[in-house]
């Protein structure tokens, strides 16, 4: 008899392992195919035992049989079970809604038969493999880099490291170093990357170190079929290589020796829906159950890692070791930090056009010199709303507590969390006044205004809206590359792991916003995204001395900006652990939020202040405050409404055994709330 998981929602109540008839037990971590209902669904074996199961009798319901087993592929390995069962655990989840969501979807769509077809067309593409080509020279390591090599190769029991580097530090040649004596050992890498647009770029530097050997990646910009491939490459040991971003922390490997999180600071590594998890700590879990040492990189590490790093000496945990690497490659200068105070300039001025004068003088200059600009803007589309001056309408989404943003592109608007697009509307929906017009600006817009204020330069635009079709984030970079744009206009999408060469002033708009938000990350992120924006001007060593970074701001005497003209992360690391001390916030507590979508409001909230009463009587609730139930900031989505209630307690341990205490009185609560659609509980939360 087997113990089978299969795909549960948390929600469902149906998150124990099911019972399956078998002709001869199985190992953990066997793929079957099992009845479930009406159904045949994708199962994983989780315990298997010869005894035979008992008839049915009475009311109860007979055992059913295995469908079949996916007997040409190997189970498991124990090290990914155990990461999976810790996971689980952990965030909360069923082990088979968790399973199934990390699994390759082509999985569920294919049978026994079929899977062994592909896996015999895998064997014949690896046999007609051709020779490698011989491998590149490398190139020598900076007096930094080479201390940080020494320092790990001097290691004698694998830990988890935060090579804290400069943008523009060399902390890519780290990582391939670091690779190579895993491969040199027999064993597997595995690299995350927060970003889909990041892959290419580094699996193209990974392949032209290591000619000899097979990277692979995996993202949701796979097929299914590429995914599937690629997964089965690793896991059975065919792929020497895994990159990819957070779904990858769970790639399956037969010899696992390394695992590097890069920019691991970024809230892409968190989960958003479904099993909320953070690909981050599973990466520095998984490196503990596998025993393998784990390379965390940043210029701007998160706050939760940097007090893991600190020695208690210094207040912090002293989890991980730090190795820093503060200087860029070939001795290049930091950009200089110029602060616009956008309060000095004349009202009039401001008005009429989103680039202060003087930095407009600097994109000229840069525009004459044949040298590169960045114009950063973390916001897409055209404008983030349309409005009417005469009865004061604006293009709310009719579905969700939100505006519809204008493209003007195509002329539409669209809600960017339903995904509702419609056409402009002629006139204003509400008085019939044709004369609507857009507020605010987006990236779209700033295009737009930069091409009317540089007429003679050659304005170029990515965001998430210009990398929609295949391969035209890919062209879009490659122009600039090839020195074919002057001016770069984006969002954070371009401020990360880019190499720019021709790159000599970056320029921030409007990034006050951060700084004042109901988020406490807020500032956090503000500056990890301003420093790593910085850091792609002046990669190029004989243009650095030049290289500028411009932020257009209401607030230049905000601290924030100081450690950001300084380039000082450690001080502003400081002042922000000090902050988190006074206020009891991570890392000094420890978070998990509730959530509830309901019919109504009312509906949600209400729920979660009973499940919140019924907690009181649960043991160690004691160790737990459960705060008011409060609206998300964006409350309705898709003609749904959103509630959540923060849960905190300084003791992660009581706050786990809470929360699995909580569990069944949240499934029975549900069960017995007709209003309440689906709730869900969020651990170590990134966005509150």
């Amino acid at each position: 008899m087997l113990g089978v998981a299969v795909d549960a929602p948390q929600h469902s109540g149906l998150d124990r392992l099911l019972d399956y008839l078998a002709e001869r037990p199985r190992p953990r971590g066997s793929l079957v195919r099992v009845p479930l209902g009406r159904r045949e669904v994708l199962g994983l074996v989780w315990s298997s035992t010869e005894r035979e199961a008992e008839p049915a009798q009475g009311g109860a319901v007979a055992l059913r049989n295995v469908v079949e087993a996916f007997d040409a592929l190997p189970a498991l390995p124990p090290a990914w079970c155990d990461l999976l069962d810790f996971a689980a655990g952990y965030y909360q989840r069923s082990l088979g809604e968790l399973a199934l969501a990390v699994l390759p979807p082509e999985l569920r769509r294919i049978d026994a038969a079929g899977l062994a077809r592909r896996l015999a067309r895998i064997d014949k593409r690896l046999a007609k493999a051709q020779p490698a080509r011989d491998e590149p020279s490398l190139p020598t390591p900076s007096i930094e880099q080479a201390a940080v090599l020494a320092a790990l190769a001097a290691s004698e029991t694998p830990a988890t490291t935060l090579l804290h580097g400069g943008t523009g530090s060399g902390k890519t040649e780290i990582y391939l170093r670091e690779a190579a004596r895993a491969l040199d050992a027999g064993r597997q890498a595995l690299v995350l990357v927060p970003e889909i647009n990041l892959t290419p770029q580094l699996e193209a530097r990974f392949a032209e170190r290591f000619p000899d050997r097979r990277v692979v990646a995996l993202h949701s910009a796979l097929t299914p079929a590429q995914r599937l491939g690629h997964w089965l490459l690793a896991l059975r040991g065919d792929a020497d290589l895994v990159l990819g971003t957070r779904l990858a922390v769970f790639t399956p490997l037969a010899r696992c020796g390394l695992i590097v999180v890069d920019e691991e600071h970024d809230p892409s590594y968190k989960q958003q829906e479904g099993a909320r998890y953070s690909a981050r700590d599973l990466a520095v879990a998984r490196g503990r159950i596998e025993g393998v040492p784990v390379l965390l990189g940043s210029a701007t590490p998160s706050i939760e890692t940097w007090h893991n790093a600190l020695p208690a000496a210094q207040g912090g945990a002293g989890r991980y070791r730090r190795l820093a690497m503060p200087g860029r490659i070939g001795g290049a200068a930091w950009p200089r930090v110029r602060l616009i105070d956008m309060g000095r300039l004349p009202k009039a001025q401001t008005r009429a056009s989103p680039i202060a004068e003087p930095l407009r003088d600097a994109l000229r200059e840069r525009l004459a010199r044949g040298e590169q600009s960045l114009v950063l803007l973390n916001r897409r589309g055209y404008a983030p709303v349309l409005h009417c001056a005469d009865c004061g309408w604006k293009s709310a989404c009719p579905h969700c507590s939100a505006w519809r943003v204008f493209h003007r592109h195509d002329r539409t608007l669209r809600c960017h969390h339903c995904g509702l697009t419609q056409r402009v509307p002629r006139a204003c929906e509400q008085c019939g006044n044709a004369d609507i017009r857009p507020l605010g600006r987006g990236t779209e817009k700033l295009e737009e205004q930069l091409a009317g204020l540089l007429p003679e330069a050659r304005i170029g635009r990515i965001d998430a809206d210009t990398a929609k079709c295949a391969g035209a984030l890919a062209a879009d970079l490659a122009r600039v590359h090839a020195g074919e744009v002057d001016v770069l206009v984006g969002t954070q999408m371009i401020a990360k792991g880019h190499d720019f060469r021709r790159v000599t002033l970056v320029a921030a708009i409007d990034p006050d916003g951060a700084l004042f938000g109901s988020d406490f990350r807020g500032p956090e992120r503000l500056f990890a995204l301003l420093m790593q924006a910085a850091g792609r001007a002046g990669r190029d060593a004989q243009q650095a001395a030049g290289a500028e970074m411009w932020v257009q701001t209401w607030h230049p005497g905000h601290a924030l900006y100081g450690a950001l003209k300084a380039h000082d992360f450690e001080a502003f690391a400081t002042s922000l652990l000090t902050e988190r001390r006074g206020a009891g916030l991570p890392p000094y507590r420890h978070l998990a939020l509730l959530r509830a979508d309901a019919r109504t409001q009312e509906l949600a909230q209400a729920w979660l202040a009973a499940v919140a009463e019924a907690a009181g009587d649960l043991p160690g609730s004691e160790e737990v405050q459960c705060y008011p139930p409060v609206p998300l900031t964006v409350q309705r989505v898709a003609d749904v409404e959103r509630a959540q209630m923060l849960v905190e307690s300084a003791s992660r341990p009581a706050l786990q055994r809470f929360l699995a205490a909580w569990n069944p009185v949240l499934q029975t609560r549900r069960a017995e709330s007709r209003g309440v659609l689906r709730w869900a509980v969020d651990v170590d939360p990134v966005a509150i």
